[in-house]
């Protein structure tokens, strides 16, 4: 008699994906099933009504770590703040971000840090796409109704969605991250390669930048 194989069930991972900030907050949260991913959901912290600082960086905590727990993801990929900002804004994104990555922690989730510029690569192939491109690619790769992206008005939440799907290319084709010059460590973090840093990209891959509109 013989014995049928045994069918291996791929495995699962579920990925929360967080774009920060201190008036709008988008979350995204990713299924994958091997090499296939699904949305489960994408909203946003609206908490322009909150009038002190504090207590935004206090409802952000609550949020994220309300998301963590209904969710239960298995790694966290946030966008790092863009360095063409203003200083106080740079501020403002990086207590955001912040507080956020503490939620993680104190639920023990892996941290990924990406810029702009590699989640954008990756999901469009252009480090200058715009959130109206990258949301329109997400939206025919994940197979997300109209109705459900118009239920988010924020593009906030798009690029949460694609701060995760990112990190999901990225663990399925590393050499996706390359692109951008950046690896991944075993601790989940980014560093820059000694063999391509951004002068050397944008020195290789001229016709490929048109200037970042974020």
């Amino acid at each position: 008699m013989v014995t049928p194989p045994t069918k291996i069930t791929p495995p699962e991972r579920i990925i929360l994906g967080i774009d920060p900030g201190t008036n709008i907050l988008g979350y995204g949260v990713l299924r994958v099933v091997g090499r296939k991913a699904e949305m489960l959901t994408l909203g946003v912290i609206d908490m322009r009504k909150v009038p002190d600082i504090y207590l935004k960086l206090g409802r952000i905590y609550e949020r994220v770590m309300g998301v963590i727990d209904s969710f239960h993801p298995d790694e966290l990929a946030i966008e790092a703040p863009f360095f063409g900002k203003n200083a106080q804004t740079m501020l403002k994104l990086g207590r955001a971000q912040g507080v956020a990555i503490a939620a993680a922690m104190a639920r023990q989730v892996p941290i990924h840090e990406y810029a702009p510029m590699q989640i954008k690569q990756a999901i469009t192939g252009r480090g200058s796409a715009s959130k109206e491109q990258v949301a329109a690619l997400l939206q025919r790769q994940l197979n997300i109704s109209d109705d459900t992206i118009k239920s988010v008005p924020y593009l906030d939440a798009t690029d949460a969605l694609a701060a995760a799907y990112c990190h999901h290319l990225g663990t399925m084709f590393p050499k996706k991250n390359e692109i951008a010059g950046l690896h991944m460590t075993k601790t989940g973090e980014t560093r820059r390669t000694k063999s391509q840093s951004w002068a050397q990209f944008a020195a290789n891959n001229a016709a490929r930048i048109h200037g970042d509109k974020k």
